[in-house]
């Protein structure tokens, strides 16, 4: 028994030749009452049906060569409590039968639980994140007001908005035509000390008085403030240029494209309805939902005639959307005039204008995903093996491995979600191309497709 470096079992089963129990014993972390009822009864009957084969198989390797290897299974107490259980079984010598000697994994099992949970935590931490981004680059980008994003220790530009770009006289719209370059060439140089002064002061004392300078080839007049701010890798001023007299200018576009050509062009169905649920407007990919040919067969209709219920999704969808003035994620089927059915989800948003409400609503078919049950059962799968590990590797190197299997998870299923483009990938996954080819590389799937196509780059 020592040479199977199992000390204290949690179970211990004896059985006869053909693997039925004869005795039970439980340890004192395991209190259940009424195990008498196992005796007499096969060992596979008394565990999950996924496991029956694994019993089978542990009863067929101690008959043979004496031993079995280490197996995890399910086993399930006369209670009705369910324990994930690592058992060995030995063939006994001084008479015939077998030792089956089991411990719980319980707390391995609730450990993994809560590292992929840590897991989807981080996840949701950095869409968050994600998300203040990017509306403070939408207001960094369309402010009217001139600003700059400077290095603290060499006064180079990190970035700047377009109106910046047009005030610095710049050549090209672009905001990235200006990155790099030294701020202090664009000051005039009698007025570069008073700017550096001024700079010395923010970093001192937190804040100083505005000062009148002058950029471009016109050379106006500017407002220039600045404020400092903590970064990696060294703090950086934020600099606003306000001009003199009348604002500046955005710059213009040409090609900007309107309001009704983008809902036209979106991909998934968008229509505006009102209170009572008639369609006023739509676009071409609600047209193709519902298989109608032209707009004004839909117009004037309502939502609801083709959705699963009729009478009640719309319902529930305008109450939420009366209730909360926004609706996300609401699952329903849309059912179109030739006989398909296409499964959806709906986000919808009130204009919460009480002399003229209407509701704008996308339907987006949900029917191509991954279907989540079936990828939850990949991950689970591939968890498994990693718990018959335990006794024979570090916790160290169990904790390792889980995250390896977790993070090779889910880069695969980004480059499904992206059809195999490594760019899209690396932008879901919230990482640089570089980090993305090096756990490609880590976990082999450089060569492996995607489902749905061959890999890009």
């Amino acid at each position: 028994m020592t040479s199977l470096n199992i000390s204290q079992p949690d179970v211990t089963l004896m059985l006869d030749m053909s693997g039925v129990i004869r005795e039970v014993t439980l340890s004192d972390a395991i209190s259940e009452k009424g195990v008498e009822a196992w005796l007499g009864r096969p060992w596979v009957e008394t565990v999950t049906e996924v496991g029956s084969d694994k019993v089978r198989r542990m009863v067929e390797d101690a008959l043979k060569t004496g031993v079995s290897a280490f197996r995890q299974v399910t086993q399930k107490f006369p209670s009705g409590r369910e324990l994930p259980i690592e058992y060995t079984t030995v063939l006994l010598g001084g008479r015939p039968g077998l030792l089956a000697i089991g411990k719980n994994l319980q707390a391995v099992a609730e450990l993994q639980s809560r590292l992929i949970a840590a897991q989807q935590t981080m996840e949701r931490d950095y869409w968050k994140l994600r998300d203040v981004e990017t509306r403070y680059r939408l207001l960094f980008h369309t402010s009217t007001e001139a600003v700059l994003l400077l290095r603290a220790s060499n006064l180079r530009i990190i970035e700047a908005n377009p109106a910046a770009v047009q005030a610095l006289g710049a050549v090209g719209p672009r905001p990235d035509s200006v990155a790099g370059r030294d701020f202090l060439a664009d000051v005039l140089a009698e007025e570069r000390d008073i700017l550096q002064a001024m700079l010395l002061r923010v970093r001192e004392q937190g804040k100083a008085p505005g000062i009148v300078m002058h950029f471009g080839q016109t050379r106006k007049a500017c407002l220039v403030r600045a404020s400092l701010m903590t970064s990696d890798p060294g703090p950086i001023f934020l600099i606003q240029l306000s001009p003199v007299g009348a604002p500046l200018p955005m710059p213009s576009q040409a090609d900007r494209l309107s309001v009704e050509d983008l809902i036209e062009r979106m991909p998934d169905g968008f229509v505006v309805i009102n209170q009572e649920g008639v369609i006023r407007r739509t676009n071409q990919a609600f047209l193709d939902l519902v298989e109608v040919g032209a707009k004004g067969l839909v117009v004037g209709e309502r939502l609801g005639r083709w959705l699963w219920r009729p009478g009640a999704d719309l319902t529930v969808l305008l109450a939420n959307v009366h209730r909360q003035r926004f609706v996300r994620l609401f699952s329903t089927t849309i059912h179109g005039e030739l006989g398909s059915s296409t499964e959806v989800e709906i986000s919808a948003a009130g204009t919460g204008d009480a002399s003229n409400p209407h509701i704008g609503v996308i339907l987006r078919d949900v029917a191509r995903r991954l279907p989540p049950a079936e990828d939850a059962n990949r991950l689970i799968s591939a968890l498994g093996p990693l718990t018959e590990q335990i006794g024979k590797t570090s916790l160290r190197k169990l904790v390792r491995d889980t995250i390896g299997v977790v993070e090779r998870h889910y880069v695969r299923a980004a480059l499904d979600l992206a059809g195999g483009n490594r760019t899209a990938a690396a932008e879901i996954l919230g990482l640089s191309r570089q980090s993305l080819y090096a756990k490609l590389n880590r976990y082999d799937l450089g060569d492996d497709p995607p489902a749905g196509g061959a890999a890009k780059s």
